[in-house]
């Protein structure tokens, strides 16, 4: 006995879950039993047939489930076949066969122009691309150079604090050499001014 599957539905499955339980509305049966069959079928149970159709596959076959509910009622009455109306899909094909050669034209000039735009879109977003590519480089440049101006302010930032106490060592050493009349200072290796002897 082959056991029940349990994997993912496909759209031939689905296609034939639809079939069998319009076939069944439109019978008269119920779905259930549409559900047993289709199981069999597939080798799944008649529980996942039915929830495969309530969750997703009945929301595509509106228009089908009206025309078999319709068809059902007029079988009932034994009433003559009335023109139906046909379902949205039964119209698109209708209208597909009756295109004329200058709706064919203009339907196709359309979608160059369409394919046109989308190309001229993918251009401009590359370009946009590349723009952005070379400002990020840019970018990276000047972060570098930032960081190499802050670190030569900081160095002079350091040395124009040496040289202010410099400077004021220098002051102090003149005020209190106040009467000589000329004092003359020498800067050591180190950068230290050492006052000169005459």
């Amino acid at each position: 006995m082959s056991s029940n599957r349990q994997d993912a539905w496909n759209q031939d499955e689905d296609v034939l879950l639809a079939e069998v339980v319009l076939r069944y509305i439109r019978d008269g049966g119920t779905q259930l039993q549409a559900f047993e069959e289709v199981g069999k079928k597939l080798s799944r149970t008649s529980a996942a047939c039915g929830f495969r159709w309530n969750s997703f596959v009945r929301k595509q076959y509106k228009s089908g489930i009206e025309l078999a509910k319709n068809q059902r009622k007029q079988t009932k009455r034994g009433a003559p076949q009335v023109k139906k109306e046909a379902s949205p899909e039964v119209e698109q094909i209708k209208e597909a066969t009756d295109l004329s050669v200058e709706s064919i034209i203009h339907y196709l000039q359309r979608a160059e122009e369409s394919v046109r735009h989308e190309e001229e879109i993918r251009s401009e977003n590359q370009k946009l691309l590349n723009q952005i590519d070379q400002l990020q480089e840019k970018m990276k440049e000047i972060e570098t150079q930032l960081y190499n101006y802050e670190s030569k302010y900081s160095l002079l930032e350091e040395d124009h604090k040496s040289l202010l106490a410099i400077f004021e060592k220098a002051r102090k050493m003149a005020l209190l050499q106040g009467n000589e009349d000329k004092v003359k200072f020498q800067m050591d290796k180190n950068g230290n001014l050492q006052r000169l002897n005459k």
